[in-house]
């Protein structure tokens, strides 16, 4: 009796190249959602920055879709209006407006929009489309994958988890967190590591600089520059802490260097004056206990925002800032640091995107009307002179991030390059730019070991 052998070319329900015949359906989206957003975006600027918070440009489907968000970013990034005019405008200027179905699809997407106060409703069923739509892209590649069996079976597996573990990456509605939501997990995570091992302008904290200043004002970009180590992000942290800790008054502060556990750390090592080095290694002393202890509810009252989102752009930080002015105020923004952000789109060199995201910030301290700290590094320049001391033509890639400020501060220590200097434990804040006063030198005292900055007639 002969038996009959199925066919191994085409299991059930593929077709014949073996593929599912679920991997051939038109990937999720959603064409009407994409239309209210695009439409309440037009309606209104601030549902933009609401939409940006949970949307990039990669998550609308629709290739003209994703031109017209495009072009109403390009827009709002340079704290022009959008509208189906300008937006219009822009895209014929870089010939793209046939694409989208010219100006009057602009007028439809309007139409579309039962009401523009949904557009975040309608930007979260985009979002989870696309959450969807690349679910099904990252398992039509391992299904290639496994069907082309090209290579060792264990690279292929781990291919294939790569591919699933980013298509799981998604993005977050807001990464931006109050410290004082935090400082309980904070505090659990030092024991645990103790147990086991391991009206004036806003203040700055530090009186000369204050007098000389008179705080730092609303509308005004301060760039803090340094070569690394120099002690940038103690500044910059000193500078939040001052203003929300010492004075009540929101800051946010954006660090796309240090993770949340350095920076509480450091928050805890200055508030409490504690060294650096006992959290770190999680062995904090009793008497150190004793100050973390009267810290801790200053610091849990404090209105200080934390966000460690890695390469954000200034649209984005635009847009979680517009978000805490509207639940509470924010009246100082500290970004940690220029370098590290990206501007989200392609650009003919490093120069010009630093220069665009320069201008950017400086737009968005006026646009929101308070002050923006962007910390910046330099070239190697000072290190090639005889004194070691920053120059303002040091700033690292851009001439323009000069232009911009309005404050330029560059932070120099003698020590950092001479161990045996007399001036050991001083730090130079040699203010290079001064819109509104005089340029000099104002020396505070760098008492890193509690990661801060600190007046000198405090220390002595």
């Amino acid at each position: 009796m002969s038996t009959t052998v199925p066919s191994p070319s085409a299991p059930p329900g593929h077709d014949d190249d073996g593929l599912p015949e679920t991997f051939r359906r038109v990937p999720p989206q959603d064409r009407d959602a994409e239309q209210c957003v695009l439409g309440s975006m037009l309606l209104s600027k601030d549902k933009i920055g609401d939409v940006v918070e949970i949307l990039s440009v990669d998550d609308l489907y629709l290739p003209a879709h994703q031109l017209v968000f495009g072009a109403i970013l390009d827009l709002y990034g340079q704290g022009e209006p959008a509208d189906p005019i300008t937006v219009a405008a822009g895209l014929t200027k870089r010939g793209e407006i046939n694409r989208v179905g010219g100006a009057a699809y602009l007028h439809t997407l309007v139409q579309a929009v039962p009401t523009a106060a949904n557009a975040e409703h309608y930007a979260q069923i985009v979002a989870d489309r696309a959450k969807l739509r690349r679910l099904v892209e990252a398992g039509t590649r391992i299904v290639e994958m496994g069907y082309a069996g090209d290579g060792d079976a264990d690279e292929i597996c781990d291919a294939a988890g790569a591919e699933l573990h980013h298509a799981l990456q998604m993005r977050e509605e807001s990464a931006t967190v109050r410290v004082g939501d935090r400082y309980a997990d904070y505090i659990d995570r030092l024991e645990y590591l103790q147990k086991h091992g391991a009206a004036k302008g806003v203040p700055t904290g530090l009186s000369d600089l204050d007098a000389l200043t008179n705080g730092l004002h609303p509308g005004q970009m301060i760039v803090v520059a340094a070569r690394p180590a120099m002690g940038k992000s103690v500044l910059a942290l000193d500078f939040a802490r001052a203003c929300a800790i010492k004075h009540g008054r929101p800051a946010a502060l954006f660090s796309l260097e240090m993770g949340e556990a350095e920076i509480m750390n450091r928050l805890t090592a200055a508030e409490a004056r504690v060294g650096l080095h006992h959290l770190t290694s999680g062995d904090p002393s009793p008497e150190d206990w004793q100050r973390i202890a009267r810290a801790v509810p200053r610091v849990a009252d404090a209105p200080l925002y934390l966000d460690v989102t890695p390469n954000t752009t200034a649209l984005e930080i635009k847009a979680k800032c517009r978000r805490l002015q509207q639940r509470g105020g924010l009246d100082l923004v500290v970004i940690d640091y220029l370098q590290l952000m990206t501007s989200g789109r392609k650009a003919e060199n490093r120069q010009v995107e630093v220069s665009e995201m320069s201008r950017s910030l400086k737009l968005m301290a006026k646009e929101l009307g308070l002050p923006v700290v962007v910390l910046s590094q330099l070239n190697r320049g000072p290190e090639q002179r005889a004194d070691k001391k920053p120059m303002i033509a040091d700033l690292r890639e851009s001439g323009s991030i000069e232009q911009d400020a309005d404050l330029v501060i560059l932070l120099h220590r003698e020590d950092a390059y001479d161990k045996e200097s007399p001036r050991s434990g001083e730090a130079d804040l040699i203010i290079a730019k001064h819109r509104n006063g005089p340029v000099t030198t104002i020396t505070a005292a760098a008492l890193l070991h509690y990661s801060m900055f600190a007046d000198m007639a405090s220390t002595s």
